[in-house]
């Protein structure tokens, strides 16, 4: 579904949240950190503004996205987006291996990117200097800068506010996102093909939603963080895989506080999953099918402990990432062997039931009248049609259920006070 403007994007709940549109028009469209909602964009009030909002969907995914020109030779690329090699591997650093989320293959890379002069700097997340709850859309240009946004965030972001940044700039920048800000990333350097000549390399995480600051919320009460104490410090991954959950913050004396850690099952599991936008359930990419590498965990191979040293799934893209892949290896950076091409559905067993489920999710919402994303080319009539008769009702069924318990038909209001 195309909106007419980003404002009505957000409203009609189909805003994924990754800031193209305010790195497009930094000075009419910011980005607040809505509890509830999310991280959302609210454009200027007057005809600046509302032009800005209008003319900004063009770098924006959450409404519709094209698969017809991805490069799909196969079952797999139909199942996955396009999927030239695929290895299994972790970073050859060792602190970057330990600080990463699986095996650190993306710090990695990035940091190669660096090193071989393929880019001048990456765009990525970090946790706010000021508030480790939020995420900031940084660029940074060295190893120390990487490492500050190795691991997991399991909170609201938008690295696409980097974009005009980017566009603005001389500098070739590498970018790391979300599928979804990837897929506006793309979207933005067909439209400004000048970006796309800054661009040398996108990478993706795989991702299953982005949790709200009421889920935050909820993770900081789990680990005891007192609601007096200054939060300095919120990790949700690495330091091992999967990594424990864990808090640092001031108390009233003035001493510094760690928290206990939780477990990566408990924390994502019971705490966190929960509170996913809607939007996220349903999203048919969370493998970064518009990247040119993809990297999520091995799930297949798990580890038998909460910080074992970490292994990566890295999948190439298309032809420029196989090729960087392949240079990291010989470089040394990474430590990688080949897997066959269709490791994913081992790796991520529910994501292929996930994408299915999201066709019956979005036919319910177009049959309630509702605006639904649009991805055309991928196919996901046939992953549905592919899964058990209870799972196509329940995809259907449990959406109804929902539009009605969360009143979805409602336009969404973004809290002005929200910073």
């Amino acid at each position: 579904m195309t909106a007419a403007s980003i404002t009505d994007m957000v409203a009609r709940n189909l805003c994924t949240g990754c800031g193209a549109c305010a790195g497009a028009f930094p000075d009419l469209i910011r980005m607040v950190d809505d509890p509830v909602n999310g991280r959302r964009p609210v454009a200027k009030p007057g005809p600046e503004g509302r032009r800005a909002a209008q003319e900004a969907t063009a770098w924006c995914a959450g409404g519709s996205t094209s698969w017809e020109d991805l490069a799909r030779a196969d079952a797999v690329d139909r199942d996955w987006g396009p999927v030239l090699a695929a290895w299994e591997g972790w970073a050859a650093d060792d602190e970057i291996r330990h600080r990463g989320s699986s095996g650190g293959a993306v710090t990695a890379l990035a940091a190669f990117a660096l090193s071989s002069g393929a880019a001048d700097g990456v765009a990525h997340i970090a946790a706010r200097a000021d508030d480790p709850r939020l995420n900031a859309a940084v660029i940074s240009v060295d190893r120390a800068g990487l490492l500050r946004g190795a691991g997991s965030r399991y909170a609201q972001a938008s690295p696409a506010e980097s974009l005009g940044t980017i566009a603005r700039g001389a500098e070739k920048v590498a970018f790391i996102g979300k599928p979804c800000d990837v897929a506006s990333a793309r979207k933005a350097m067909e439209a400004d093909p000048s970006l796309g000549a800054k661009v040398p390399l996108t990478i993706a995480i795989f991702c299953a939603g982005a949790p709200n600051l009421v889920a935050t919320g909820r993770l900081l009460d789990r680990l005891g963080v007192p609601k007096d104490g200054r939060l300095v410090d919120l990790r949700y991954r690495g330091q091992g895989w999967p990594g424990l959950m864990q808090a640092e913050w001031i108390d009233a004396s003035g001493a510094r506080q760690v928290s206990a850690g939780i477990s990566y099952a408990e924390g994502w599991g019971t705490i966190l999953q929960s509170e996913r936008r809607w939007r996220c359930r349903v999203c048919a990419d969370h493998a970064g099918a518009f990247a040119d590498i993809a990297v999520g965990d091995p799930w297949h191979a798990p580890p038998e402990g909460d910080t074992d040293a970490g292994r990566s799934l890295i999948v190439a893209r298309t032809p420029r990432g196989e090729a960087f892949v392949e240079a990291a290896i010989r470089a040394g950076v990474l430590v990688a062997e080949r897997r066959p091409r269709d490791v994913i559905a081992r790796a991520q067993p529910n994501l292929k039931a996930t994408h299915g489920a999201v066709w019956g999710r979005r036919a319910a919402m177009r049959m309630l009248g509702l605006p639904a994303p649009r991805d055309r080319g991928q196919g996901l009539m046939r992953l549905w049609l592919g899964l058990p008769l209870r799972q196509k009702a329940q995809s259907v069924a449990g959406t109804w259920k929902r539009v009605l318990r969360e009143r979805l038909w409602r336009r969404v209001r973004i809290a002005e006070s929200s910073r």
